[in-house]
């Protein structure tokens, strides 16, 4: 079941879930995922994505950056630089968006090697029954 992600919410529960998707989606980006194979940075990295998911939220919900800030306990300066993409975490979460503005919000989950492969197997096999099919359907019109 999908759900509809606001990219302008209105109310709590619509920040809430453009929120959580620009992170979620930030955090599953290919440059994300390599910078988080460093386990010192990794905790870092997680605090600064989530801020600035939640500060855009906000931002595109028509709060100021004094509220922002406030509400998440953080200076105002914090907040401006994730906005103005002037942090990598800000610059990730302004890009994530402009995605979900223009292909829509999809969240795709990274498949390991074993499953990659597993599902190309699948997907020449499913080719393979297709074609088998075709060649008894032809039989079968000439008989």
């Amino acid at each position: 079941m999908s759900e509809e992600i606001p990219l302008s919410p209105v109310g709590r529960e619509e920040i809430h879930k453009l929120e959580y998707s620009l992170l979620v989606g930030t955090l599953f980006r290919p440059e994300v995922l390599e910078e988080l194979r460093n386990p010192s940075e990794r905790l870092t990295w997680i605090d600064s994505l989530a801020v600035a998911a939640s500060a855009l939220a906000r931002e595109k919900a028509k709060m100021s950056v004094s509220q922002i800030a406030e509400e998440l306990g953080r200076t105002e300066a914090t907040i401006r630089n994730h906005l103005q993409g002037k942090t990598k975490a800000g610059q990730l979460i302004l890009k994530t968006y402009e995605d979900f503005v223009r292909e829509g919000v999809k969240i795709g989950f990274p498949v390991s090697g074993e499953a990659a492969e597993a599902e190309e197997r699948l997907r020449m096999l499913e080719e393979k029954v297709n074609r088998v099919r075709e060649s008894l359907n032809q039989i079968l019109a000439q008989l």
